[in-house]
C-alpha cells in the first residue's frame, strides 16, 4: 500500500530543478515517477532538473508536443512522457512505454491519463500551489521511503 512519505516547500525555479537533481541519485533503471498537479505547477521543471543531473542533455524541453522525450543517461535510458494531450490511455502503448518500463527511469507527467494502466510501484510526485511556492508531496512503498528518506537527509 502507498503512503505519505515526505513534503517539500519550494519557493522557485531554481529550488525546484535542485529537488529534481537531489532525488536523481536514488532513482535506478524501471523506477517510475508519476508527476501530478495544475498546468505550471513545475512538473516539467522537476524533470528537468533530474534529467540533467542524470544525463549530459544540454536541453530538456517540455514533452507536452512531441508527448516523449528520451535521453541517454550514464547508466540507463531516461523516458520523459507528457500524457496531457491523451485522448485515450491505450494510445501510451504506441509511444512505447512498455519498453520504457521495462529498461530505463520513466518521467510520466499527467499519468490520470493513463487510468489503468498506471503501472504499480511508482512514486507519486504531486505538485501544489501554496502562498508561497509549490508543496512537492512524494508517497509511494516502503521501499521508495527508504531511498528517498536518504535524498531528504
Amino acid at each position: 500500500m502507498d503512503a505519505h512519505f515526505t513534503s517539500f516547500e519550494i519557493a522557485d525555479e531554481p529550488a525546484m530543478l535542485a529537488l529534481g537533481a537531489r532525488l536523481a541519485s536514488h532513482l535506478r533503471a524501471c523506477d517510475v515517477l508519476l508527476l501530478s498537479g495544475g498546468l505550471g505547477a513545475g512538473k516539467t521543471t522537476f524533470s528537468r532538473g533530474l534529467i540533467t543531473a542524470l544525463s549530459q542533455a544540454d536541453e530538456v524541453p517540455s514533452p507536452t508536443y512531441t508527448l516523449l522525450q528520451t535521453y541517454d543517461g550514464a547508466d540507463f535510458p531516461i523516458y520523459h512522457f507528457d500524457l496531457y494531450r491523451l485522448e485515450e490511455p491505450g494510445e501510451v502503448w504506441e509511444l512505447g512505454i512498455e519498453e520504457a518500463l521495462n529498461e530505463g527511469l520513466s518521467l510520466i507527467e499527467w499519468p490520470q491519463r493513463l487510468g489503468d494502466l498506471t503501472p504499480d510501484g511508482a512514486l507519486h510526485i504531486e505538485i501544489e500551489f501554496t502562498d508561497t511556492g509549490r508543496s512537492v508531496n512524494l508517497s509511494g512503498s516502503k521501499d521508495w521511503a527508504k531511498r528517498i528518506n536518504d535524498a531528504a537527509a
